[in-house]
C-alpha cells in the first residue's frame, strides 16, 4: 500500500511527520480528497501544548488539522454531489446517521460525532483525506485554497448568527476579536446588522476588527481604569443603542459577565466561546431582563452553504484573517510558532500543501 506523509500529535508538545497508509475509497458514497490547505485552529494549539480538551484526551499518536481545503481526487460509485476535479472545503465532523439528533436536524450535537483531530479520530493534516460525499463542499475555483480552509471556523460564525436572529439595524457586541469572534461580526454585518461593537484587549486584533470586519465600534478593555466596569464603558461608548444581541467568543467568565450585564431587556446572548465548566452568572439580571442565553456548537444543515456563498459574493473577506504560512514541510515550525508569546500580531496560521 502507498504511504502519505501526516503531521502527527504524539503526546502533549511531541508533533512528528510520520508516514501513514493513504486511505481508500471503500463506501460509494465517499470521495478522496488531495489536501491543498489546512488552517490552525485554538482546538489545535490546545491539544498540542496540554494533550487534552475535556474529555478529549490523547491517549495515542493523533494525526492533527480539521480546517481543510482540497481537490477530489477519486469518487465512489455513487457520488452524485461533486466530481473529480472539483475545489472543496472539507466539514471535519461525520455524525452517525441513525441518532435521535441527527435525525431531529441537530446532527451537530449527535453524540456518535467523529471530528477531525479530537481523540481518538485523526485530522486532515495529511497529503490525502476520504469523506462522505455530502460532507465535502464543492466552492468555486476563483476561491484561494487557504480561504477555502476558513471556511470551517466561519460556519461556526454562520451558526452562531442564525441562533442570534440577528437582522437588519441590530446592534451586536462581539466579546473577543479571534478569529471566530472576527468572522462572527463580519457575519452579522452581512446579515444586516448595522452597529457592531467588538471588545478585546489587543489593540491589532481591534484595529483589523475595525479595517475588515465590521466594527463601528472598538473597546479595549484592558485600557479602562480599574473602577469602569466594561459593561458600563459598552454603554456609554453607544449611547442609548439598544443591544440586541451578544456573542461571547472568549469563554472567559468577565467578559461573560459583562456582556450579559451590557444586554438590552429581550436581548440574545449566545455562547461560541468555549470556558470553563462552571463560572459565576447574574441570574437576576437575566431574569428580570428576559435574556435569552443559547450555547453554539460547530454548525449544522446549511452552514456551510451559507459560509460559501457569503465568500463567492464578497460579503465575507477571509483573506484578512490570515497572517502567516507555511510549507507543510514547515508544519511543526507553525505550531511552536503559535505558542511563542511575542507573537502578538497574528491572527490565522495557514498551512499550505503538502506539497
Amino acid at each position: 500500500m502507498s504511504e502519505q506523509t501526516a503531521v502527527v500529535l504524539v503526546k502533549k508538545e511531541h508533533l512528528e511527520f510520520q508516514k501513514r497508509t493513504i486511505p481508500e475509497v471503500q463506501d460509494p458514497h465517499y470521495v478522496k480528497v488531495r489536501v491543498m490547505a489546512t488552517g490552525i485552529c485554538g482546538s489545535d494549539i490546545h491539544f498540542y501544548k496540554e494533550g487534552a480538551i475535556g474529555p478529549f484526551i490523547v491517549k495515542s499518536p493523533m494525526i492533527m488539522g480539521h480546517e481543510s481545503s482540497g481537490v477530489v481526487v477519486e469518487v465512489g460509485d455513487a457520488v452524485t454531489m461533486v466530481q473529480i476535479g472539483d475545489h472543496v472545503a472539507i466539514e471535519p465532523g461525520v455524525p452517525s446517521r441513525y441518532s435521535e439528533e441527527t435525525k431531529a436536524g441537530h446532527y451537530n450535537l449527535c453524540p456518535h460525532m467523529r471530528f477531525a483531530a479530537t481523540p481518538p479520530v485523526d485530522g486532515t493534516l495529511v497529503e490525502y483525506y476520504v469523506s462522505p460525499e455530502d460532507f465535502v463542499h464543492k466552492v468555486p475555483k476563483s476561491l484561494a485554497f487557504e480561504e477555502v480552509a476558513l471556511m470551517e471556523p466561519l460556519s461556526v460564525a454562520v451558526h452562531a448568527n442564525k441562533l442570534a436572529g440577528t437582522k437588519f439595524n441590530d446592534t451586536v457586541i462581539i466579546m473577543g476579536a479571534g478569529p471566530i469572534g472576527l468572522v462572527c461580526g463580519q457575519v452579522a454585518k452581512s446579515f444586516g446588522a448595522t452597529t457592531i461593537l467588538y471588545v478585546d484587549v489587543n489593540d491589532f486584533k481591534l484595529d483589523v476588527a475595525q479595517k475588515s470586519f465590521g466594527a463601528t465600534h472598538i473597546l479595549n478593555s484592558k485600557k479602562l481604569k480599574s473602577d469602569v466596569p466594561v459593561e458600563v464603558a459598552i454603554k456609554k461608548l453607544l449611547g442609548n443603542t439598544k443591544i440586541d444581541t451578544v456573542l461571547e467568543c472568549t469563554g472567559a467568565a468577565p467578559c461573560v459577565d459583562a456582556g450579559l450585564k451590557a444586554l438590552s431587556g429581550g436581548g440574545t446572548f449566545i455562547v461560541v466561546g468555549m470556558g470553563a465548566n462552571s463560572i459565576p452568572v447574574p441570574m437576576n439580571l437575566i431574569s428580570m431582563g428576559e435574556l435569552t442565553i443559547k450555547g453554539c456548537f460547530r454548525y449544522c444543515q446549511g452552514d456551510y452553504k451559507d459560509a460559501i456563498g457569503l465568500v463567492s459574493q464578497g460579503k465575507v473577506n477571509l483573506k484578512e484573517l490570515i497572517s502567516a504560512k507555511y510549507k507543510f514541510s514547515d508544519a511543526i515550525k507553525a505550531y511552536e510558532a503559535q505558542l511563542d508569546p511575542s507573537v502578538e500580531k497574528r491572527i490565522k496560521t495557514i498551512i499550505l500543501g503538502p506539497e
